[in-house]
């Protein structure tokens, strides 16, 4: 009974602390997104490494909440080669809305601030969307099939509208973060696949295609990163109240150049169906070794 009222306290209190930071943080984030709308390249340039310096320090008191938090024991392996002045896509397993945190904590400051693709439809959503469009969060538009049945000539259009989006990340360090299997891990969604992974559901090529297809010049290096919960996978409220005792983060680093130079992805993946079946073969691949990661760091899901 201690024990769980000792839980509660600390949990209300991150949260305050989780959103006190976040009101802080977002203030000067909000004024200088008004200021970047000046259509001026260099301006805007300058701007938005200030709007990253922001969210870099907003993640840093978040992560400093979770040290005093909880009492987690972390386990990382792989940081040593990561700098904050090259170009990274990031992928990884998703078991729960703590990966993010994870992520987060793991990665600030030791890569460029981490950045989701998101739909172009999400500018419009009142003040978050002007909050993504100020971190530089690329917007991607894309057409559906039966779009394109009745609209042939705008077919690549959603490609070089998310290419010219891109065109800022030339000149500046960039992480682009994708969860490939699409949705969080849960049993019955494995079921519902007839998923071949113990751990994991089946990954999904398109998204990071989409990333290579717009980006592939851009980015250097892929980051591959596998997180474990040994005692079982955590919500939200058992991580911010100290409940989870135990992370490992598994961190593989590959040059891109690896998967464009080998014929395992070019440009014509949404066209050529050899292309797209030899790219998800690869993704397969990975995350085969990684559910033996997962076995070999016997990752049971056992109740907190």
């Amino acid at each position: 009974m201690v024990k769980a009222l000792l839980h509660h306290i600390v949990g209300t209190i991150s949260v305050i602390c989780y959103f006190v930071n976040t009101v802080v943080w977002s203030t000067p984030i909000f004024i200088l997104a008004i200021f970047k709308l000046i259509p001026i390249a260099p301006w805007r340039r300058f701007i938005s490494y200030l709007l990253d310096a922001c969210a870099t320090a907003w993640i840093g008191v978040n992560n400093l909440n979770q040290r005093i938090s909880g009492r987690t024991k972390w386990q990382v392996n792989g940081l040593e080669k990561l700098t904050r002045d090259d170009w990274y896509l990031v992928i990884a397993n998703h078991q729960s809305w703590v990966d993010i945190l994870v992520l987060q904590r793991v990665f600030n400051r030791r890569i460029p601030f981490l950045k989701f693709f998101l739909k172009k439809e999400l500018i419009y959503v009142p003040i978050l969307g002007l909050a993504w469009w100020a971190l530089d969060f690329p917007f991607m538009r894309r057409y559906s099939k039966s779009f394109l049945a009745k609209n042939p000539h705008l077919k690549g259009k959603d490609m070089e509208t998310t290419r010219q989006a891109c065109e800022k990340f030339r000149n500046k360090p960039v992480s682009i973060m994708n969860f490939v299997e699409g949705t969080r891990f849960t049993q019955a969604k494995h079921d519902k696949q007839a998923s071949p992974f113990t751990h994991l559901l089946k990954p999904k090529a398109g998204g990071i295609a989409f990333v290579l297809s717009a980006m592939g010049d851009h980015l250097h290096k892929l980051i591959d990163v596998t997180i474990d919960y040994p005692n079982g996978v955590p919500s939200f409220w058992d991580f911010v109240s100290g409940k989870v005792r135990d992370i490992r983060v598994n961190i593989n680093v590959m040059p891109i150049k690896d998967i464009m130079e080998n014929g395992i992805f070019n440009d014509n993946y949404f066209d050529d169906p050899q292309v797209r079946a030899r790219f998800q073969t690869w993704l397969n691949e990975r995350w085969h070794a990684k559910d033996q990661l997962l076995d070999s760091l016997n990752a049971t899901q056992k109740p907190l």
